[in-house]
């Protein structure tokens, strides 16, 4: 098993990098969020990786953090999810997003996921809630509260990460409406 590599940065592709460790280009495949932070060609990387093995391929993926490493695992152990579909919940949402849109159940945040349908969002929730849930509780709690704000800012066109991180900035009153969320979550994007 390769748990890391560290090397130079050889070569960006949409999808992924060649990192150089000791002459030995590896290709290697990882989410947008990881691959944002590698900076430019001939740059020294460090990747936590995963080898996925198959009877006919051998393919190696990266992440910029253990965490995120771990969350790549832990959703590929979920039968008919593959290493490309996570890659794919990873590039939508960060880990803490996703960590938390399991851990409460929001099914319609995992849907924005390109190639996650409803019966793939509830399989997702039934067989990692319990195993995710643990390290989101007091996120999800807030998250729980305003799944409603971030479905309809997804439903406008925002990515999970620009909702969630526009609900993060809602004061905690109880009192506001689920038009004033929005509202307020709204200004969020036009104060940037």
């Amino acid at each position: 098993m390769i748990a890391s590599i560290n090397g130079k940065l050889e070569a960006l592709s949409g999808d992924g990098a060649v990192v150089n460790v000791g002459g030995v280009g590896f290709q290697v495949f990882m989410p947008t969020s990881t691959l944002s932070k590698l900076g430019t060609v001939g740059r020294e990387v460090k990747l936590y990786t995963h080898l996925h093995l198959r009877e006919d391929n051998a393919t190696l993926y990266g992440f910029a953090s253990p965490e995120e490493l771990e969350l790549f695992q832990v959703l590929i152990s979920i039968s008919g999810l593959g290493p490309k579909l996570a890659l794919a919940m990873l590039s939508t949402m960060d880990i803490e997003q996703l960590g938390t849109a399991i851990a409460t159940g929001n099914t319609e945040l995992l849907t924005v996921v390109p190639g996650v349908g409803k019966k793939m969002a509830n399989r997702i929730v039934l067989e990692l809630k319990e195993k995710i849930g643990a390290g989101w509780v007091s996120t999800a709690e807030l998250v729980q509260e305003n799944a409603d704000v971030l479905a309809a800012l997804t439903a406008l066109g925002y990515s999970a990460t620009e909702a969630g991180r526009a609900v993060a900035t809602l004061p905690p009153d109880q009192n506001l409406t689920l038009e004033d969320k929005v509202k307020l979550a709204l200004g969020y994007f036009g104060g940037k």
